[in-house]
C-alpha cells in the first residue's frame, strides 16, 4: 500500500488527455449553474468497500490484502492513514463509514466503544491535517451472528438493546467528527417468511428505534439528517425498508418524516425493479431527498454488485433530478463502490474513483445543459397544459371542484372527442441523446 505515496495528486486535463491519472470531466472549480462542480457534486468515499473489503464474493476469498502490513489496532491507524492519503490525491472532500469500519468490535459492547473513542481521536486529527470532513456515520448492525434474525426487527431484546447501544456509540462518533448525516440501512430489518414472523410486532419495534435515536440524537446536538437507506432484497426476501414510496410511508407512520430524509443508492433502486431516476424523483416529491450512494449494478445478476458508476445516462439523469430537487444541503455523492475482484491493486482503486468522479462530472455537465437547453421543461409543461388554460383544469389545480362537479361537467361530453396529446418518448430521447452527444 505504500505505492499510494508515488500517486500524485490527480488534477484535470481535460478530455483530450490520454494520461490515466487524471481527470477528464471533472474539473472542481469549475462553475455551473452558480456552483463550482465541487461543491455541486460532494464526493466522499466509502471506508468499507475502499479500505476494507479485499474481493471476497460468495463463491471465494480475498484478491486483495488490506492489513496495511500491520495487525490489532496498529492496523485501524494504518488504514486510516491510507484513507485520509487516498482522498486527498483524488481531492475528495467527504467520507462515511460504519463504526466497526474504523475500529476493532470488541467482546462487549463497552469495549467497541472504548476502541471507536480512541479511533475517533485519530480520525479528528487527520480530518484537521487534511481538511476532509465527514459526510455521515453509521452502525454495522448486519455483520455478526447476533443480528442473524434482525437488529431494530430481531426476536432477542437483548439483541434490540445491543443494537441500540451501537446506535448511540455511532452517533456520539458522528457527533463528534462533525457529521452532517446518520444513516440506517437496515441489512437485516425484514423476514423470509411470514411462518415464524410476527410483522407487525418488528414493524412497531422499528419505528420506536428509530424515534429513540432521533430523539437521543437531538438531545445530544446532532442537527444534521437522518437517513433511511432503502433496499429491496440481500439478504432477507422481504426487506422493512423497500424503496422510496415504502420508506416515506414508515416515516409518516411513526412520526419521522420531519427528521428523516433517503439516501438513494442505484444500486437498490435497481433491484427493487426502478431506475435510479424514480427512486430519486419519488424522494424529491415526498420531501425526503438527502443523499445518494452511487454505484451501478449488474443488470444480469440478481444482487448488490456495487460497480463503480460509469453510465453516463444514469449519471446524467441523477444529476438531473438532483439539480431539479434543489442539490445537496447535508447530503452528497458517496461512493458506494468497489473495485471488481479480479481489478486487486492500489493502481486500480485509483482508476476506479477516476472512472466515477468523471462519469458524475459528465452526468452533471450534460444535466446543466439538458435544463439550460429547457426543450424537456417545456414539453412537460405544454403536456399539462389543460390544467393552466380551461377553466375546469384551474379548478381542479385550485382544489375547487367536488365529485358532483366533475360529474356534472363531463357527463355529457362525446368521449371521442377528447384530443390526448402524444407523449413523444422517441423524441425526447433524442434531446437527450442530442445534448449527451453534442460536441
Amino acid at each position: 500500500m505504500s505505492y499510494i505515496n508515488k500517486i500524485p495528486v490527480i488534477k484535470y486535463e481535460g478530455r483530450n488527455s490520454k494520461n490515466p491519472l487524471a481527470f477528464h470531466h471533472y474539473n472542481p472549480d469549475e462553475k455551473l449553474m452558480g456552483k463550482t462542480m465541487k461543491e455541486h457534486l460532494k464526493f466522499a468515499m466509502s471506508y468499507w468497500h475502499t479500505i476494507n473489503a479485499s474481493g471476497t464474493d460468495m463463491f471465494g476469498g480475498n484478491t486483495m490484502d488490506k492489513t496495511f502490513n500491520s495487525s490489532g489496532f496498529e492496523m485501524y491507524k494504518a488504514k486510516a492513514d491510507f484513507a485520509f492519503e487516498l482522498m486527498h490525491k483524488l481531492g475528495i472532500e467527504y467520507y462515511c463509514f460504519h463504526d466497526i469500519d474504523v475500529a476493532p468490535e470488541g467482546n462487549t459492547l463497552a469495549e467497541s466503544e472504548k476502541y471507536l473513542k480512541q479511533m475517533t481521536d485519530y480520525l479528528l486529527n487527520l480530518q484537521k491535517k487534511y481538511k476532509i470532513k465527514l459526510l455521515w456515520g453509521t452502525a454495522n448492525m448486519f455483520s455478526h451472528k447476533i443480528f442473524m434474525t434482525g437488529a431494530a426487527t430481531g426476536c432477542c431484546a437483548d439483541v434490540y438493546a445491543i443494537a441500540a447501544g451501537k446506535v448511540k456509540a455511532a452517533l456520539d462518533a458522528t457527533i463528534k467528527l462533525g457529521g452532517k448525516g446518520y444513516v440506517f440501512w437496515g441489512g437485516r430489518e425484514g423476514y423470509d417468511t411470514l411462518l415464524n414472523t410476527d410483522m407487525g410486532l418488528e414493524l412497531k419495534h422499528l419505528g420506536k428505534f428509530l424515534q429513540m435515536a432521533r430523539d437521543y440524537g437531538r438531545k445530544h446536538g446532532f442537527k444534521g439528517d437522518f437517513y433511511i437507506e432503502p433496499k429491496p432484497k440481500e439478504p432477507t426476501k422481504h426487506q422493512y425498508d423497500f424503496d422510496v414510496a415504502t420508506c416515506a410511508n414508515f416515516l409518516r407512520e411513526y412520526d419521522l418524516i420531519k427528521d428523516f430524509k433517503i439516501n438513494v443508492e442505484a444500486n437498490h433502486a435497481t433491484l427493487a425493479g426502478h431506475t435510479f431516476q424514480h427512486e430519486l424523483r419519488t424522494a424529491s416529491v415526498n420531501g425526503i431527498f438527502g443523499s445518494i450512494d452511487a454505484n451501478q449494478g449488474d443488470m444480469l445478476l440478481g444482487w448488490d454488485t456495487d460497480q463503480f458508476p460509469t453510465n453516463v445516462y444514469d449519471t446524467t439523469l441523477c444529476m438531473y433530478e438532483v439539480l431539479k430537487a434543489g442539490g445537496f444541503s447535508n447530503g452528497g455523492l458517496n461512493f458506494d463502490a468497489k473495485a471488481r475482484r479480479a481489478s486487486n491493486t492500489v493502481e486500480d482503486i485509483i482508476y476506479s474513483y477516476i472512472a466515477g468522479m468523471d462519469a458524475f462530472a459528465l452526468g452533471l455537465r450534460k444535466a446543466a445543459a439538458i435544463i439550460q437547453d429547457g426543450r424537456i421543461d417545456k414539453f412537460i409543461k405544454e403536456k399539462y397544459k389543460s390544467y393552466k388554460i380551461t377553466s375546469i383544469g384551474k379548478k381542479i389545480e385550485s382544489n375547487k371542484t367536488s365529485l358532483l362537479d366533475l360529474y356534472n361537467y363531463s357527463k355529457n361530453i362525446p368521449i371521442d372527442t377528447i384530443n390526448i396529446p402524444s407523449g413523444r418518448q422517441e423524441y425526447l430521447e433524442e434531446i437527450l441523446n442530442d445534448i449527451l452527444f453534442k460536441q
